[in-house]
């Protein structure tokens, strides 16, 4: 019996015996025995999502790849190299970089992975069989954050090429694939590889973290005046602190206009900063150098600490030899003026560490109003106390999904706010605080659930509604309202009892409620529209029975209940790199 993947054939020879029943080809191996001429190929997943053609590759041939249309092939990675490999421990080997598709804000991005073992485990799961495994099917499963769950995104392993090799991003040993690989999956949650062309750090970055970025601007007011909307201005010395985090978290910077200076780059790139020394005790004057990768992998740059520069004068010649002999290919040294002179944005992923817990950044804080960006935030010091958010899109009936997180290094609670009942007089005012409430609709209905007042045998028919009371620091407030749908002048005499719950077994409409003795009671029974009654109670489960005085009387009726939210009020101070505690919220903007 051949028992694993489904066959796609034997070659014996030169002769192709095509597909067989697995009994028979039982019987032709056991004939051939261990004859080393036998060859069994097994079929390869092929995804039918996003196909090996045209159509995963380009959307609207807006872009300089639509050149390259009709000429790209597809190769899994056995076809592009002998060895394949996902991931390799040299930290050399697994620097990215860009092919022919302009995604190098995906490529910055993806460095975040390399920084973080557990930011690389929940996007690229791990036990996955590769290429040396018997069990391997040719397809593989990345994760990618959307919208506030990670989303799993399954890929077969054909890669776009030209001539054989690969034409997108790729790694710097060309036998390691987790790169492109999990570029596919991108842009398979994209549509296709051309509409990875252009886009922000700060997206993919929690995209792929799950967490949250930030952006400032390196230009101050007057320069460059319309592109500095995307954030705040960042000031040198803030950046320096900043740079501390250069070990847990991606820190890229980005030019946003074409110049003819040092850079010789074009309109709108990003780079990565991989290092920053202080060098003003070797040199005797204020030096910060900045060591910049370029996801192009080829050197770019003519400014004073290129290889050649002038500013190398200013050191040590063993110290300038040291560090020049650091750089790889495509990186090269700026000083934090030409920094701050050549670049226009820089971009930062808050931290993650490995418990896969966000940490915060210090922040020069503000916000943008109304930014045609996919995600706008603001980081503030706030006071202990109450705040109400209102997010908005800039004009008016414009319906759409958003998720609105909050994270904070306090303790912290976000809750909607229900717009108040329509109905004037359940609008009662309620004590000073913020107050959760809620409406519940029952009916009394001759001889199922009209069963009167406690003085009757048959109060234990009422309407039953359940009421929790969380653990907390002390007892909870709670403001509960019974209002008979009635004209005045039939008012019937209504009222409510609460009872706790003896037991997670005690269960209602028994008779055992004769025998209960109510916690609150809400009596005697009023010839009114509404009665209702104020009370504290403890942690612990409640019931609520309303009832007319009289069995078997009918009408309609509506509980209230409204429960106090006690805030415990904090002190805290944000630090740099404390954890930080996330709350989400989603909903849906309607017209």
């Amino acid at each position: 019996m051949v028992q694993g993947a489904p066959w796609k054939g034997l070659v014996l020879g030169n002769i192709k015996l095509g597909k067989y029943p697995a009994e028979l080809l039982g019987i032709v191996l056991k004939m051939l025995g261990e004859k080393k001429h036998l060859i069994v190929k097994r079929d390869l997943y092929t995804d039918p999502t996003f196909p090996a053609s045209d159509t995963s590759i380009f959307f609207d041939y807006c872009t300089p790849l639509a050149q390259f249309r009709g000429e790209i092939s597809w190769l899994r990675p056995k076809d592009i190299c002998s060895t394949p490999r996902l991931f390799s421990n040299n930290p050399q080997d697994v620097q990215v970089k860009q092919g022919i598709l302009g995604d190098c804000w995906f490529l910055c991005a993806c460095v975040a992975l390399q920084k973080s073992k557990y930011l690389l485990n929940k996007v690229i799961p791990p036990g996955q069989p590769s290429w040396t495994d018997e069990s391997y099917q040719g397809c593989f499963t990345c994760r990618v954050w959307q919208f506030g769950h990670w989303v799993e995104v399954t890929i077969d392993d054909r890669l776009p090429c030209l001539g054989g090799k690969l034409c997108f991003s790729q790694c710097q040993a060309e036998d390691l694939f987790w790169l492109p690989l999990l570029e596919k999956a991108y842009a398979k949650v994209h549509g296709s590889y051309e509409q990875l062309w252009a886009g922000q750090v700060a997206d993919a970055l929690v995209d792929l973290t799950g967490g949250i970025a930030e952006r400032w601007t390196l230009k101050g007011p007057g320069k460059n005046t319309e592109k500095e909307k995307t954030g705040m201005v960042l000031e040198k010395a803030v950046f320096r602190r900043l740079m501390n985090l250069k070990e847990q978290c991606v820190i890229s910077c980005s030019v946003l206009n074409s110049r003819q200076g040092a850079s010789e780059l074009g309109e709108f790139h990003a780079f990565i900063v991989i290092d920053m020394l202080n060098l003003s005790e070797v040199s005797g004057k204020e030096i910060f150098l900045l060591r910049i990768r370029n996801p192009w992998g080829r050197r770019c740059w003519r400014g004073p600490w290129c290889e050649d520069g002038q500013g190398w004068s200013q050191l040590d010649p063993a110290l300038a030899s040291d560090l020049l002999s650091r750089i790889q290919e495509g990186e090269f040294w700026v000083d934090d003026e030409e920094f701050f002179r050549e670049f226009d944005e820089i971009t930062m992923g808050f931290p993650i560490n490995e418990e896969g817990q966000l940490q915060s950044l210090y922040t020069v804080v503000g916000t943008i109003c109304h930014s045609y960006d996919r995600e706008v935030h603001v980081c503030c010091d706030l006071s202990p106390g109450f705040y109400l958010v209102v997010p908005s899109t800039f004009l008016k009936d414009a319906a759409g999904n958003f998720l609105l997180r909050v994270f904070s290094t306090g303790r912290i609670s976000l809750s909607e706010l229900k717009p108040p009942p329509a109905d004037a007089a359940l609008c009662e005012e309620l004590p000073a605080g913020e107050w959760e409430t809620v409406q519940l609709h029952g009916c009394w209905k001759n001889g199922q659930s009209a069963g009167g007042s406690r003085n009757f045998p048959s109060f234990h028919i009422n309407p039953c509604f359940p009421l929790s009371i969380p653990a907390g620091p002390g007892k909870s407030s709670v403001k509960v309202t019974l209002r008979q749908h009635c004209q005045d002048s039939k008012c019937r005499p209504i009222g409510f009892h609460i009872f706790q719950v003896p037991n997670s077994s005690w269960k209602p409409h028994t008779s055992s409620f004769l025998h209960l003795e109510p916690l609150v009671s809400c009596v005697p029974h009023c010839y009114s529209q509404e009665v209702s009654q104020l009370c504290r109670l403890p942690a612990g489960s409640y019931v609520i029975i309303p009832s007319t005085y009289l069995p078997n009387t009918e009408g309609n009726f509506t509980v209230v209940i409204a429960t106090k939210i006690d805030r415990k009020r904090i002190h805290s101070r944000e630090t740099l790199g404390q954890v930080l505690q996330e709350v989400s919220f989603t909903t849906v903007m309607k017209r």
